[in-house]
């Protein structure tokens, strides 16, 4: 008899919400059975339009509830902003302490000071000491025995994958200048200026740099991590294209390494990861759009090391990172259910 695992979704109405979605649909052990937003009172396909041919399309959406949610799921995903899916957690922790979380939000990936010092007060910090980074390549076997899960950032998730073999080697006391680009799903669905189409089409451009908050995550990690501490210098970027992340990493290192010695060293560092591919040539986003891949390619010359990354924004930076994160936290082949096939025609 077929195992399966009933699961939920919690802020089903943004970009992130539909591509857990379209994960979920053809997983074979995990069952989608409810979704819910703020205010409920609808359908999938009412808020998915592209689900309407579906089987799910009339599922219906409840107003987010925390005893609901539970007694019909074994695992949430909670996609939900940051201050909100703290409350969340909070409530359904003190009604099932082991319930197992997904959370995609900010509040559970940084230390009490840092968040306070880049969002808001903490409400959860009982629950924020025993959060998983949810980042598979460095964090596997915490992932595995975890309740709650922080979901990596986006931004980060490119970034860190691409630093963090080479942290040993760079020259602490000369900044890392990180120059990251995403495609404008990373903004989100609400409306801007900045994503409105006449101001984003044919246009590039930077935003909150130096103050976004993802370099607090980039920093915290880095230190977290490796036990080593880096000046990160970080300045995002949105293009005018849906989805897609191209990160550009530039650092000094404390002794000389060959483009070849360089490469070794990423090479060694993912050798046994699935979806970490190193590449001889610079990466494209066309590669890694649609499939949870992160791309990565290294150069040196003399002290000066560049490293290049790519994922997809909303999959290996969002939603099917969760997805491998779910299937580590309930004993399932890690890549169940995930893209591993880009968009692009390459």
């Amino acid at each position: 008899m077929s195992v399966s695992i009933n699961v939920g979704i919690i802020g089903v109405s943004g970009y992130t919400g539909l591509e857990l979605v379209k994960l979920l649909i053809n997983h074979p052990i995990f069952n989608l059975n409810y979704v819910a937003n703020t205010q409920g009172g609808a359908e999938l396909a009412q808020i998915h339009k592209m689900l309407s041919s579906l089987d799910l399309a009339h599922l219906p959406i409840y107003q987010a509830d925390a005893k609901a949610a539970i007694e019909s799921c074994s695992l949430l995903f909670l996609a939900l902003p940051h201050k909100n899916a703290m409350a969340m957690t909070k409530e359904i922790f003190a009604l099932k302490h082991n319930a197992k979380i997904i959370d995609l939000s900010a509040d559970y990936r940084l230390n009490t000071a840092n968040y306070e010092s880049y969002y808001c007060p903490h409400i959860d910090k009982e629950n924020l000491a025993h959060a998983v980074y949810g980042l598979p390549e460095y964090y596997r076997k915490d992932i595995q025995k975890a309740h709650l899960i922080a979901n990596p950032g986006c931004y980060p998730t490119a970034t860190l994958l691409a630093l963090l073999p080479f942290v040993p080697y760079i020259d602490g006391s000369c900044g890392v200048f990180v120059d990251a680009k995403s495609g404008v799903s990373g903004a989100g669905k609400s409306l801007t200026d900045n994503t409105h189409f006449p101001h984003i089409n044919e246009n590039l451009f930077s935003y909150s740099p130096l103050t976004h908050r993802h370099q607090i995550e980039i920093t915290q990690k880095c230190h977290d991590i490796s036990k080593e501490g880096l000046d990160i210098v970080f300045v995002p970027h949105l293009m005018p294209i849906t989805r897609g992340m191209l990160v550009s990493v530039f650092a000094t290192l404390k002794a000389p390494l060959s483009s070849q010695e360089a490469q070794e060293i990423l090479s060694q560092a993912y050798k046994n990861e699935p979806f970490v591919r190193i590449r001889e040539n610079p990466v494209s986003i066309a590669h890694t759009a649609g499939s949870h891949f992160c791309d990565i390619f290294v150069a040196s010359s003399g002290k000066n090391l560049y490293i290049n990354s790519s994922i997809d924004n909303l999959l290996r930076g969002a939603s099917s990172q969760a997805l491998v994160n779910a299937n580590l936290m309930c004993g399932l082949k890690e890549n169940l259910g995930v893209p591993l096939v880009s968009y692009g025609l390459y």
